[in-house]
């Protein structure tokens, strides 16, 4: 049956209309593609190799929804390649051996392929092994993508020949550019606050910010803060991670917890976690928590906040939301002390307002003859060589002699730690025999 261009042109339309908005929104162009600009800006490394139609085989790491798909599309249509997508979720050896006879084919003819083969880290050793000859021989060139990390995932063989990018989550500013041009695509209208609100809690995923959009724009052609709520099925929550309600949030999360108040802190590091706060820095500021409002009153506090950053890196959200709320938890309850953050201020004070004198002469050391007559070292004392490896003489500059700068608080392991100094600096005021 013959159809005429305007049947096709609709055919087609209707066609379109009915895919995701996502996959509607694929750019045509890499000039349209946006973020990842550290590897596709100009000069940078992968720009380059598609600039100068120098490929090879790549592995493209990075979270879901920055564009992996899409950017190994662009690359095959822009070096005019056979573009190939394989799932490694359905495909096997079988079927990675009879694409590969049509690849080879193609080279024959002088036609490339991109073997594009998405979620690769999905592949067993031996799957991944079936492509190691056409690599080598350059029959293909290989595209995979991971959100996982491919120095674990992939065999050292295929990635040795590979070059791996990372991809970086997407910009809140760069969602809303996205989001902005999907507009017109679905007949919608939205305020730019509605747009950052969905980029915030899209968290860096353009694909989940589609998503909503587009669930949102169902209820009607303009946008509004109930529609976004029963798309997310959630509360909105007025929440602008660069502006005041960040900080007023993160002041008073860090406020509960140097009151030991472990409610208020939970509930404000909810707050913070609904409105798709980034975690890593919450993570951060949770160490912060741990040196300056806990110091040694409990040292091990520190060492459960860097455990608690590693884990949200490694475990990403929700999982590692769980490792901040116990992170809150622990700091809440630890017994607190500032004494060693108020140490270092008493010391760049002074710094700040006295002489700075030279170091003693018996602290220093003397690695030359001349140092050695010029009176370098002299007089020094070897803490191991001394009664309870505790020396008498004094490490100060003279003219410092006697100041204190850290003075213990009496709470946690630091009361046990201020009978220590109490006992060390009597035993340099009053020196007994020494050993």
């Amino acid at each position: 049956m013959k159809h005429d261009a305007n049947e096709m042109n609709l055919f087609e339309a209707e066609s379109a209309a009915g895919r995701p908005l996502a996959e509607r929104m694929r750019p045509s162009t890499l000039d349209d593609f946006i973020g990842q600009e550290h590897i596709l800006g100009p000069g940078k490394p992968l720009r380059a190799q598609i600039d100068r139609d120098a490929l090879t085989s790549l592995i493209l790491w990075g979270p879901p929804g920055v564009g992996k798909t899409t950017l190994a599309k662009l690359i095959a249509g822009i070096s005019k390649c056979e573009f190939i997508p394989f799932s490694a979720v359905l495909s096997g050896i079988k079927e990675i051996k009879a694409v590969m006879v049509d690849a080879e084919r193609n080279r024959r003819m002088g036609l490339r392929t991109v073997i594009f083969v998405d979620e690769i880290h999905r592949f067993n050793k031996a799957q991944q092994d079936a492509f190691l000859p056409y690599v080598e021989r350059g029959d293909v060139i290989l595209i995979g993508a991971t959100t996982e990390n491919p120095s674990f995932e992939v065999i050292s063989a295929l990635l040795s020949r590979a070059k791996v990018y990372a991809l970086r989550p997407l910009t809140e500013e760069e969602i809303v550019t996205l989001l902005q041009r999907a507009l017109p695509v679905i007949g919608a209208t939205a305020s730019h606050d509605l747009l950052e609100q969905i980029a915030v809690y899209a968290n860096g995923d353009a694909r989940a910010a589609y998503n909503i959009l587009e669930l949102a724009a169902a209820t009607g052609p303009q946008l509004t803060p109930q529609a976004i709520e029963d798309s997310l099925q959630r509360k909105l929550l007025l929440y602008d991670k660069a502006g005041e309600e960040h900080f007023n949030l993160i002041s008073a999360l860090h406020k509960s917890v140097r009151s030991s108040d472990v409610d208020a802190a939970l509930y404000w590091l909810g707050r913070m976690l609904a409105g798709g706060e980034d975690r890593l820095y919450i993570a951060r500021r949770l160490v912060r928590m741990a040196v300056e409002d806990i110091g040694l009153a409990d040292p091990r506090a520190l060492e459960q906040t860097i455990a608690v950053m590693q884990a949200v890196h490694f475990l990403g959200m929700p999982e590692g939301d769980q490792a901040l709320a116990q992170a809150a938890i622990y700091l809440s309850l630890a017994p607190k002390s500032d004494s060693a953050y108020k140490a270092l201020g008493n010391v760049l004070k002074t710094i700040e307002e006295r002489r700075a004198d030279p170091v003693p002469l018996h602290l220093r050391n003397a690695p030359t003859r001349a140092m050695k007559e010029w009176g370098y070292g002299a007089g020094y004392q070897h803490a191991h060589t001394q009664k309870d490896a505790l020396p008498d003489m004094d490490c100060l500059p003279e003219n410092l002699l006697g100041t204190v700068f850290y003075e213990p608080s009496q709470r946690g392991l630091e009361q046990k730690i201020s009978e220590r100094l109490q006992a060390i600096r009597a035993r340099k005021a009053n020196p007994t025999e020494k050993g």
